[in-house]
């Protein structure tokens, strides 16, 4: 009996109008639960389809009454005040049962959010422990193992200079560069080194170091100094690192910017490898795969593009002698060109002379060379601290070797409407406006046009610069054959070390490494406190995931195969499979099937940050393989082609460091959880909504870290550690030779600033 309150029912239009509220609640519901009878519930219990609705159906056979009728009229049956014998109403709607993949996508999704607060919990528990936030705040007065035992070669690379002002440590000349033309040099047969002018005539000042690293500071958690056979044990600051290219403004090294923008540091580049040309293969070879990775190529050649695309610097004209690159800020005199001919043109004396040489046995071996190119776009302010990093790369890399390496600034123009491929005027403009005037010689633009037109098989998205980076690094190799290895680099990274001693001792680590097992090595951060020894204990805890190497029997190849052959790609960071990794890009694919294969079945493999040395032979494949619509994300490009075509590829496991002491035990389980032990497998650290493990690291395309580090090291304010008042309390910031990424907008700080470095889903 419905259950009336006592104050109702003493007031009777308060009870009509609670008896009519309650009247239409009972019928909404006996209507709603005839509705929500859903249709599998109907079958079952008639054995026959009901509309969903709880309507009668349609298909009733002639005479049968529709249920909803047949329940109604037994109802009127019974007699008033009689009980009421009514079947139970049916429960009320399941969810329709999950599917099999819903189920595990589900459990997946579970897990993933399982994993991720674990890693936080982990995360923010050791911001408390021994260890946390060491990377920070480490000066000069901190410095130990000045009077460490280093290795011969080391020692060899350091001579004393005289006392830096403010600083009462000794610093030291570093000069890791071989002694050119010594005995050594002339017993391998190389052509003499011809020194080149820097600016004024003069190079700049070699690198200034300190001996010793801040005691505080940890260990690498990834990769190790020794093993690339980098002295870990010295320190490097900002007056002594930075000091010759234009940060300190000192009687020795003062330089308006005026006189920098005086200096042609393209002319200098160009002359410097003139000088020493005897050294190189200046022309080059042309693409040798063209025709025959998979037969005849149908698509553009490299003549059809120069002759669609501009008059221009990158051209040939024999008003302009030949020349191959015409300066954008001089005239184009005979004299400005005398330095600056075609690289592949020869006289007739200098091909008598290579004859000569020929005959007599007395050629000299020839230096590989390489390209490095700085990425870079149109509308990018150039901070100080960017034209000091520039000018440290030339000078170290290109001047102070005689041309074995040369530095581009690769620019994306991003208004494709611009007439920078018909008319030279646009292009120079372009140009001048997009870099600072030293630099503009050694300014190649590019744009979506250009790449487009020359694969033409890849689609307007896929080619864009954020899936398809290689594209104009592959465009630059077809039209400079004379260069052997291209370095992609990035304009936000830093390194505090000397960049010439990094890259060749990355070179020298790849050179060595043997082919068995190279692929599940690569496939792995390697932690040293984990994996022991890189040559010994380290080979042999990844040999049991090695796939069967190209001979007979593995253990029959003594770890030989390989060594001494150059790398055709050299990474940073693990060279993985992106297939169940959760990677966000690992099924962008196109291309690569035929009839039995489907695209996304294609062999892959990625290394997160694109930064890298690859060989002209890989590029060139790769410009075969995207123009006939094989194609991958810009991570994946190098590395997989590598893995599809047998090359050589190496994974340099640089030092890596976190900001807080991370157990080893859980290193490897958050960065090398995948099966055996590799980078990959299910929610790895590269996965969608688990990038944020490399927060605290020094080396990931999202990290704090780096920015802190470097701000502070520059002598700047950055969360409470840095700046003048500061340094005079805890001394003047250095650090060891470290890469760092990312770096953003280098520019002096205010109080209380701190630097953040979110990623998407943050």
């Amino acid at each position: 009996m419905l259950a009336i309150p006592r104050r109702l029912r003493s007031r009777p239009t308060r009870f009509l109008a609670f008896a009519l509220v309650a009247i239409t609640l009972f019928l909404a519901l006996s209507r709603s639960t005839v509705r929500d009878y859903g249709a599998a519930q109907w079958q079952a219990k008639l054995g026959k389809q009901a509309p969903a609705t709880g309507w009668p159906s349609k298909d009733k056979a002639a005479g049968e009454k529709p249920a909803w009728k047949t329940e109604i009229e037994s109802t009127a049956k019974f007699e008033p005040g009689e009980p009421i014998q009514q079947e139970p109403l049916p429960p009320p709607d399941q969810p329709p049962e999950k599917s099999a993949e819903d189920q595990e996508r589900e459990a997946r999704e579970e897990a993933e959010r399982n994993k991720r607060a674990e890693f936080e919990a982990e995360y923010y528990s050791l911001e408390t422990q021994d260890g946390a936030f060491a990377i920070y705040g480490n000066t000069m007065s901190t410095l130990a193992n000045r009077t460490a035992n280093r290795k011969p070669q080391h020692e060899a690379a350091l001579s004393p200079a005289g006392p830096v002002e403010g600083i009462s440590q000794k610093p030291y000349i570093f000069n890791p560069y071989p002694e050119y033309n010594g005995k050594d040099w002339v017993e391998s047969k190389k052509a003499k080194f011809m020194q080149c002018d820097g600016p004024d005539g003069a190079l700049l000042d070699d690198v200034k170091v300190f001996k010793g690293t801040p005691r505080l500071f940890p260990k690498p958690s990834f990769g190790s100094y020794d093993v690339l056979d980098v002295d870990g044990d010295l320190c490097f600051e900002r007056d002594t690192r930075l000091g010759p290219y234009g940060f300190l403004q000192d009687a020795t090294h003062k330089r308006t910017q005026a006189q920098w923008d005086a200096i042609n540091w393209g002319q200098l580049q160009e002359k410097c490898v003139h000088k020493n040309k005897a050294r190189f293969h200046m022309q080059g070879q042309p693409n040798l795969f063209i025709d025959s990775v998979y037969g005849p190529l149908d698509a553009p050649t490299m003549s059809e593009l120069r002759r669609s695309r501009r008059p221009s610097i990158l051209e040939d004209a024999k008003k302009h002698n030949h020349r191959r690159r015409r300066s954008v800020t001089e005239d184009e005199s005979e004299e400005s060109g005398k330095h600056d001919k075609r690289r592949g043109s020869t006289t007739n004396k200098e091909k008598e002379k290579e004859e000569k040489e020929k005959e007599s046995g007395q050629k000299p071996v020839k230096e590989q060379r390489s390209a490095l190119l700085i990425r870079t776009y149109t509308g990018k302010t150039y901070s100080e601290n960017d034209k000091h990093i520039l000018r440290s790369l030339i000078s170290e890399l290109s001047l102070r070797t005689g041309g074995q390496y040369q530095v581009f600034l690769l620019v994306q123009v991003k208004d494709n409407d611009l007439p920078i491929w018909e008319k030279y005027e646009a292009y120079r403009t372009v140009v001048l406006n997009s870099v600072p005037l030293e630099f503009a010689d050694m300014t190649i633009l590019w744009d979506d046009q250009v790449v487009r037109s020359m694969y033409p098989k890849i689609g307007a998205e896929q080619a864009s610069v954020h899936i398809a980076q290689w594209l104009s690094v592959q465009r630059f190799a077809q039209e400079y054959p004379e260069f052997d290895y291209v370095w992609n680099w990035e304009l936000d990274s830093r390194l505090t070390g000397h960049h010439y001693d990094f890259l060749e001792k990355l070179v020298s680590f790849a050179r060595k490494q043997p082919r068995r097992g190279l692929w599940e090595r690569n496939e792995r951060f390697y932690i040293p406190a984990m994996h022991g020894d890189y040559d010994t204990d380290f080979r042999r805890e990844v040999e049991s995931h090695a796939v069967n190497a190209p001979v007979k029997i593995p253990e029959d190849d003594d770890y030989e195969w390989g060594v001494g052959e150059e790398a055709d790609v050299i990474t940073l960071a693990p060279i993985f499979d992106p297939v169940g990794s959760g990677w966000i890009n690992w099924d962008f694919v196109w291309g690569f099937s035929d009839a039995t294969h489907a695209t996304v079945d294609v062999p892959r493999r990625v290394t997160i940050i694109t930064q890298s040395r690859v060989s002209k032979r890989l590029l060139d494949i790769m410009h075969v393989e995207n123009q006939r619509g094989n194609h991958v994300f810009s991570e994946m490009g190098p590395q997989t082609v590598a893995l599809l075509h047998g090359m050589k590829a190496v994974y340099a496991p640089m030092p890596v460091f976190f900001d807080r002491s991370w157990p080893t035990k859980s290193l490897a389980r958050w960065f090398n959880g995948g099966p055996n032990g590799d980078a990959g497998g299910f929610a790895s650290a590269q996965a969608w909504g688990h990038e944020g493990r490399y927060s605290g690291s020094t080396w990931y395309y999202r990290a704090n870290p780096p920015q802190r580090l470097y701000l502070n090291w520059m002598g700047w304010e950055d969360t409470g550690i840095g700046g003048p008042e500061w340094e005079a309390k805890w001394g003047r910031p250095c650090l060891p030779p470290m890469l760092l990424h990312p770096i953003k907008d280098v520019e002096e700080t205010e109080p209380g600033y701190e630097s953040e470095s979110w990623l998407p889903y943050d």
